[in-house]
Formats: structure tokens, C-alpha cells, sequence
């Protein structure tokens, strides 16, 4: 719709919405972060075309890390327990044994999580050290586990 000014200037009226509420801006962010990604992992028979990453900034994440012990086998589930407690006195943790190690992985990239800690035989049997995944770069650490906090400290 054109219209004109006093002079028969023409030009495009447009209004600008100032309200803005809490369920515009989550909105907001969620569409910002909602991203689709060619397969990042797995082997063949268990890829997708697309994964749903959603790419919320470290500081929205309502779950800030996940634990997740490698198997569903006692004694990992009981470090992962202990490394859970300890992390979730500070953050949102979420533990999540239910799967295969790739699917759990997907699942929190699909809810936002930022991190993931795998409790592996590794870590009960040699170095006490889990596997730290970034969800945006996909960057893997070993980390001791009594330096999980400050690992953390220094990245959310």
C-alpha cells in the first residue's frame, strides 16, 4: 500500500510492534538456535540424513550437561552416579542411560544440552578421566574427574 505525503511524496507506511513479552523473545531464541546438520555420527545402518541440533547459547541451555555412562553395567553406572551428584550441585544436569551411547548423544543435541560426560571402562579401569563432547564442535576431552567443576567453571 502506497500512500502520499502533503508534498505527493509516495512511500510504504510500516509499523513497528514495542511490546515484546517473555514467550516472543523464547520464540525468538528457539528458532534462532533450531538447526538442521548433515549426519555428524554413527556408522551407516543407524545415520540419518539430518540431525536436529538445537544450538541455544550455553547461558538459555536449561540442561547444562548430561552424564551418561557408556553402558548400562554396574560399575560405570555407579561413577556416573557420583559424577552427576557432584555436577549437578552447581548446573542442570540430566543422566541418561537409556540407549545406545550415539542415540543419548542425539537426543541431548536435540534438547540444547551443551555438553555431554561419557563414564567409559576407561575411566574405572586406567585414568579415572571421562570423555567431555561439545555439542557445536563436536570436540571431545579426556578430563579428570575431580577437574570436571573448573572444566566447567570455565565454560558455562
Amino acid at each position: 500500500m502506497n500512500y502520499a505525503d502533503e508534498n505527493k511524496e509516495k512511500f510504504i507506511p510500516w509499523v513497528q510492534e514495542v511490546s515484546m513479552g517473555a514467550d516472543r523473545a523464547v520464540l525468538m531464541f528457539l528458532i534462532d538456535a533450531y538447526t538442521e546438520v548433515e549426519t555428524r555420527s554413527g556408522d551407516d545402518d543407524s545415520k540419518h540424513k539430518v540431525e536436529v541440533v538445537l544450538k541455544l547459547h550455553k547461558d538459555l541451555a536449561p540442561i547444562k550437561v548430561a552424564i551418561l555412562p557408556l553402558f548400562k553395567k554396574e560399575p560405570l553406572q555407579e561413577s556416573a552416579q557420583k559424577v552427576f551428584e557432584t555436577l549437578s550441585a552447581k548446573w542442570m544436569c540430566q543422566y541418561d542411560q537409556t540407549g545406545s551411547i550415539g542415540k543419548r548423544y542425539r537426543r541431548q543435541d536435540e534438547i540444547g544440552t551443551p555438553y555431554c560426560v561419557t563414564v567409559d571402562f576407561e575411566t574405572i579401569e586406567k585414568d579415572n578421566s571421562v570423555t567431555v563432547r561439545d555439542r557445536d564442535t563436536m570436540k571431545q576431552d579426556r578430563v579428570k574427574i575431580e577437574e570436571l567443576e573448573k572444566y566447567f567453571e570455565e565454560r558455562l
